[in-house]
């Protein structure tokens, strides 16, 4: 039985930066510890929602250095190091090893994509060459590729191989890997908007963009489904369906960081090529945060 690196919510946490664009260590430190105060189960630094794919090389080993030291093991840690070249990343993960960290989160490769023996084949040979846990990242809308979960059954035998994050929204698909994987699989929510659902079925929890803007109620539903209270879970889950959704209006992270700065923590813009949010788009996410009575 593979423990998991964490229950409940992790914060996929956002990477904030200043107008000239460098990263802004000072605000990064105050975003920590503003989720750890409220309940926050893990910090995933460094994944699609802390704009990885435009962090240079030596910001990227700096970030999560940062971000190890900082938490100083209040909550786990667990590094965004995925790539569509397994060599690189293997190096962005032995890197990320060395700061410390509890967990390797791994997006499928993207744009080249593979096979899903592929997927057996470029995960396993990371897995051999790591001593960290690794959580694999499916997420179809943005690579392009889906793990089977046949594929997810051969990957669940290696033992660094601890968990999925699951973000294709197929429901039916998570109940199939839960009953192929058992116990040598632990499962968590890719979507806000799935994790009632998803733990339900056995997800441990979620790795979440809502928990940036509202850290315990993520925390709150999650822990309530661990408690077997999936009422409470469910009223918690229906009650913020629109923030969930509206965080999603337009390219992630373009909301939850216009939201943050609504919230006053001024983050800064997004890296090109994601632009500022669209009119639509914030029409939409102002309504959900004054619903909530978050501006």
């Amino acid at each position: 039985m593979k423990q998991p690196i964490f229950t409940g919510a992790g914060v996929a946490i956002v990477t904030p930066f200043e107008s000239g664009g460098k990263i802004n260590y000072p605000l990064f430190a105050k975003l920590i510890d503003f989720q750890i105060e409220n309940g926050t189960d893990a910090v995933i630094v460094c994944g699609t929602t802390g704009e990885s794919p435009t962090l240079g090389h030596t910001e990227h080993a700096e970030l999560i250095r940062y971000c190890t030291q900082h938490v100083s093991g209040r909550v786990p840690v667990i590094a965004g190091t995925g790539s569509n070249d397994t060599a690189y990343c293997l190096k962005l993960s032995n890197e990320a090893e060395k700061s410390g960290v509890d967990g390797l989160l791994m997006v499928t490769p993207y744009y080249n994509k593979t096979s899903q023996q592929g997927l057996i084949e470029h995960f396993s040979y990371l897995a051999d060459r790591v001593s960290t846990p690794i959580i694999l990242y499916n997420v179809p809308s943005r690579t392009g590729l889906n793990i089977q979960p046949a594929t997810y059954k051969a990957l669940s035998a290696h033992p660094l191989i601890n968990a999925a994050k699951e973000a294709n929204g197929d429901v039916s698909a998570l109940a199939q890997t839960a009953a192929l994987c058992g116990d040598d699989l632990v499962l968590y929510s890719g979507n806000d908007d799935q994790i009632v659902p998803f733990m339900s079925l056995g997800a441990v929890g979620v790795i979440s963009v809502l928990s940036n803007v509202i850290p315990k109620v993520t925390h709150d539903m999650a822990a309530a489904c661990l408690a077997g209270d999936f009422a409470e879970g469910a009223r918690l889950q229906l009650e913020y369906i629109d923030l969930c959704n509206d965080l999603f209006a337009d390219v992630n992270p373009i909301p939850v960081k216009e939201a943050l700065k609504l919230m006053g923590w001024n983050v800064g813009p997004c890296r090109l090529p994601l632009p500022a949010i669209g009119a639509g788009a914030a029409e939409k996410l102002v309504k959900a945060l004054k619903n909530h009575g978050l501006v």
